[in-house]
């Protein structure tokens, strides 16, 4: 298939322009229901009516899709390869959007919601693991938060094309927003088509040739032979060699201990995603217009158009890791993020718990401050983590196993929201204050940084080992050194002189 013929940062800036459309149409998925259910309108009368639970499955049953869809990741995705798991998510989206926006009952609704589900748990699972895969260590951090950021951009469209369109009469009010996401996933498949695969990628399935062409494309390099190049693809295949000094890959090796540490990066891929759902983010993102209608008590058009407000100030706050993750690294926004998030939250708690309007006023202007700590930390920092702390031989599976776990945690979340809201009200504050304040401990005891690391590096960074995986007794949690893969190369140049290899 032709692809583009850019080179260096013109080819990485277009790679990330794919990768961020993935993650618009992931934003404008999860919002764009927000403004739609729960209330007196259109949708409402063509489909029953449908009470707090059914609310939640019509929300949430979209993310048992994502997490189905991350499960074939996690079998498939690896032979399939990168690029083309997102085309087919992007394909797959447009057939879900049809049967959406075509829906007359709830059966037809729920399909609709899955095969989109399904569709997006292919781009999730994929799309972080092409952007690092393409980009180098010092601007990995800043181009997956930007994906991120734009994650953001889409649910803020989402919010207003939502609330613009409850003036209308007409299905038109629900089809339109639904069906509007169509035109993110057919840019998306456009996209994906003209750019190439990822190089480890390549490499790693024997296609060294076209990898180290992808290579010099990459390093804006005239030729495979260039120094560059010659070094970095060397660097690849001795990373390679040592992943897979036990043969074929047999998932048994993602319950592996020792040096390599298999079992612990699994872990914290899936923790970290386990921990981003339940600092309460979907409550807000998903059910905002509900939780300001039902816990605050303001109206539904206010509680609209503070949603559509919310949202632009998570996008706002979004931005500021752009500036901040590959300066201050992943462990110190995770904490800082977490414990913004857990005061806030307790804040409004205590605020609510008056009953009287003035404090409900101040515990929506706790919500729009959750939001800027959320966008700090806990929104980006799991999409990127569990592709940097995966080694490339198990990337793709680790990375389709902590979307999985967020999606069936995204799920819960959302299934159980609006009829904890009803039940609890205000309360269900506090549980998600407790969880964020637990999170602290946890990301220094555990999460080693990566901040700078190559790809490649990762292979070490938990030789230190211990309960911790060295992280307990390492400066700023770094365990390892940047192009500690340096090493490795040299020794292998050693023995094959040496006639070894």
């Amino acid at each position: 298939m032709w692809t583009v013929s850019l080179r260096g940062k013109y080819l990485v800036w277009a790679i990330t322009a794919c990768c961020c459309q993935g993650f618009l149409l992931l934003g404008y998925d999860q919002g764009v229901m927000s403004g739609i259910i729960g209330a007196n309108n259109q949708f409402g009368m063509d489909f029953g009516e449908p009470d707090p639970t059914t609310q939640g499955l019509i929300v949430a049953i979209y993310d048992i899709g994502c997490a189905f869809g991350s499960l074939i990741v996690f079998f498939f995705g690896e032979a399939i390869g990168r690029k083309r798991m997102i085309m087919l998510g992007a394909a797959t989206m447009l057939v879900g959007t049809a049967i959406l926006t075509s829906s007359t009952t709830r059966a037809q609704l729920y399909v609709g919601r899955i095969v989109t589900g399904i569709g997006n748990g292919f781009n999730s699972s994929s799309i972080p693991v092409y952007q690092s895969e393409t980009c180098g260590g010092h601007i990995r951090g800043t181009l997956v938060c930007l994906n991120s950021t734009i994650t953001i951009v889409g649910l803020v469209i989402a919010y207003w094309l939502d609330y613009g369109l409850s003036f209308v009469d007409g299905p038109v009010q629900w089809r339109l927003p639904i069906g509007f996401q169509a035109v993110f996933a057919l840019c998306l498949l456009l996209q994906g088509m003209v750019l190439p695969d990822s190089p480890r990628w390549l490499i790693a399935h024997g296609r060294a040739e076209e990898g180290a062409r992808v290579l010099a494309q990459l390093e804006d390099r005239d030729s495979v032979d260039h120094p560059d190049v010659v070094e970095k693809l060397k660097e690849i295949e001795v990373s390679l060699a040592q992943e897979s000094a036990g043969g074929v890959f047999r998932y048994r090796e993602l319950l592996q201990g020792g040096p390599l540490g298999n079992f612990r990066r699994i872990c914290l891929c899936a923790g970290v995603n386990i921990m981003q759902q339940f600092t309460g983010a979907n409550m807000i993102n998903y059910l905002a217009p509900i939780v300001y209608q039902d816990t605050m008590g303001l109206s539904r058009d206010l509680s609209l158009i503070l949603g559509g407000c919310t949202a632009i100030t998570y996008m706002v706050a979004s931005f500021i890791p752009l500036w901040t993750v590959d300066r201050y690294g992943r462990r110190a926004l995770l904490m800082t993020s977490a414990s913004g998030l857990s005061i806030c939250f307790i804040l409004a708690a205590v605020l609510l718990s008056t009953g009287s309007k003035p404090a409900a006023y101040g515990a929506t202007a706790m919500v729009f401050i959750f939001q800027i700590f959320l966008g700090i930390g806990f929104l980006p920092i799991p999409w990127l983590y569990p592709a940097e702390i995966s080694t490339t031989r198990i990337r793709a599976r680790g990375s389709s196993i902590s979307s999985f776990i967020n999606w069936l945690c995204v799920f819960t979340v959302v299934q159980i929201t609006p009829p904890a809201i009803a039940n609890i009200g205000w309360r269900v504050f506090i549980i998600f204050a407790v969880f964020n304040a637990i999170w602290v401990p946890i990301v220094y005891l555990f999460f080693p940084e990566t901040k700078g690391l190559e790809l490649e590096d990762v292979d070490h960074i938990f030789e230190k080992g211990g309960v911790t995986g060295g992280v307990w007794e390492s400066k700023g949690g770094r365990t390892v050194q940047r192009r500690r893969i340096m090493e490795d190369v040299e020794i292998r140049e050693v023995r094959e002189k040496e006639g070894e290899v």
